[in-house]
């Protein structure tokens, strides 16, 4: 029996991936970096610690891990403070089932990305645990993020469900012991292995009510 619920936030909530992505490839460029196609999904999933340290490793920033996420956030806070990139039905859905169980988040997005997307789209109120994956040892696909969700919130893993989109993100939820919701994100799609690993796959939001969830 499900007794919370633990979204994802970037490519379930918020149309964002796209937008890391395009942070992170100008600025590699702008200070020398050597960018490459496999960046992008190499870094899916990563916490900011890990991708900083990709950026600075394997992308040849010489700036330290520390400056390259302090710019990477001062620059995606600066997009999301001229335009939100919601997606259709997130309120809607996000407050459909919160009507119904506890909500939790757990993101690799880093703590104050995180806190500005819930105060800007008026979501705060409805989560009450939110976990960045900065905040435990590994980030996705490592389980720790949704383990630190399930142990916040007081419920065992296995009698939570979750809402991912990406590769690393629904395999990082399995191995927590969670039930898998996933909404396959259209930009950047998890891959047939990946979608074998979901209880169940939805198109949209939308598709997301309580007997879904159940």
């Amino acid at each position: 029996m499900t007794e919370a619920v633990v979204f994802d936030l970037d490519g379930v909530l918020l149309d964002s991936e796209q937008v890391w992505d395009e942070v992170r490839e100008q600025l590699t460029r702008e200070r020398g970096g050597r960018w490459h196609e496999k960046a992008q999904r190499d870094m899916m999933g990563m916490s900011s610690k890990e991708w900083s340290r990709y950026m600075h490793d394997q992308l040849g920033l010489a700036d330290s891990p520390e400056e390259i996420s302090a710019e990477v956030v001062r620059r995606l806070e600066e997009r999301y403070r001229r335009a939100l990139p919601l997606i259709d039905g997130a309120k809607e859905s996000v407050e459909r089932l919160a009507a119904r169980w506890p909500l939790g988040l757990a993101s690799s997005s880093n703590r104050e990305v995180i806190d500005l997307v819930l105060e800007l789209s008026g979501l705060a109120q409805f989560f009450r645990v939110t976990v960045s994956s900065e905040e435990v040892s590994r980030g996705k696909p490592a389980p720790d993020v949704y383990l630190e969700a399930a142990r916040e919130l007081g419920v065992p893993p296995e009698r939570c469900a979750a809402v991912e989109d990406s590769r690393n993100g629904i395999r990082s939820a399995k191995a927590a012991g969670m039930r898998v919701i996933a909404i396959p994100n259209p930009h950047f799609p998890p891959g047939e292995d990946a979608l074998a690993l979901a209880d169940v796959t939805l198109g949209s939001l939308a598709e997301l009510t309580p007997s879904i969830v159940e």
